[in-house]
């Protein structure tokens, strides 16, 4: 019975993360993501931390910054803009959230990775 519950709890989290996904733009609220799940607010957060090794809050700030990492190297957006677009309270708390993931400041990882050739960059 055990394993029959590991199993439906992966699968209720796998759906709640592509929900995630979905809606990263729109602000996430713990309430309304357990109850998309159908558990309560303490269950989900129970669940969740069981199946993915993270709490919410974490990968759901995980998923923004990777995303912002993405558009960092393939936009030219104002890192102000990308800030706000991910739901970070000022451009100031970004650099500094973003910094301690990457180790490295936006602007710099920007450079780094947009200094790089794309594969649809190059002519043969």
């Amino acid at each position: 019975m055990a394993k029959r519950n590991e199993v439906i709890h992966a699968e209720i989290i796998a759906d709640i993360l592509t929900w995630i996904d979905i809606n990263i733009f729109e602000p996430l609220k713990i309430n309304d993501v357990a109850e998309k799940s159908g558990y309560s607010k303490w269950h989900f957060q129970r669940v969740f931390y069981q199946v993915t090794q993270s709490t919410l809050a974490n990968y759901i700030r995980g998923r923004k910054l990777e995303l912002a990492a993405w558009d960092l190297s393939n936009t030219n957006d104002d890192i102000s803009f990308i800030s706000y677009k991910y739901g970070f309270d000022s451009q100031q708390s970004f650099t500094r959230i973003f910094s301690r993931k990457y180790n490295i400041p936006p602007l710099a990882y920007r450079k780094y990775h947009s200094s790089k050739p794309r594969p649809e960059d190059i002519s043969i």
